[in-house]
């Protein structure tokens, strides 16, 4: 089964076949699936607050970084895709118990370099939390 069909399994439940052990810990449930954009929906826990009762500015990174990734898995490439940098801009909050959507897509789709964005949102999408870029570099196993 290729990495699209395996995601789109698990379309309205949590992505526990998840490679990322990281993945696995922020426990996202998949909301829609296509090949180089995701929807993934995050519940805000108490380990993820900054000392203000906020959605710490770290975890939001790391979601946009994991979602971005699993975009990437969406490709089904045959090499690795890595990280080279991530540049996010914050404009919200949001609060313990929130539920957050990760929305991605693909801006260029290179023969070695990927450019993604990523848009974090309150649940209805009436607030933008968090947006950004992130360049990859596409890297043999």
């Amino acid at each position: 089964m290729d990495r699209l069909a395996q995601l789109r399994q698990f379309i309205g439940k949590e992505f526990t076949a998840s490679p990322s052990p990281f993945m696995k810990w922020l426990n996202p449930i998949v909301i829609s699936v296509e090949e180089g954009h995701l929807e993934f929906q995050y519940t805000v826990r108490p380990e993820w607050l900054n000392p203000m009762g906020n959605l710490h500015g770290g975890v939001t990174a790391a979601i946009f970084d994991d979602v971005i990734g699993a975009t990437m898995f969406s490709l089904n490439e045959k090499t690795f895709i890595v990280t080279i940098n991530n540049s996010i801009d914050y404009f919200s909050t949001a609060k313990e118990n929130d539920n957050i959507v990760a929305e991605t897509k693909i801006i260029k789709r290179g023969k070695q370099f990927v450019n993604a964005e990523c848009e974090i949102w309150n649940a209805d999408k009436s607030r933008l939390i968090a947006r950004g870029t992130s360049n990859l570099f596409k890297i043999n196993n």
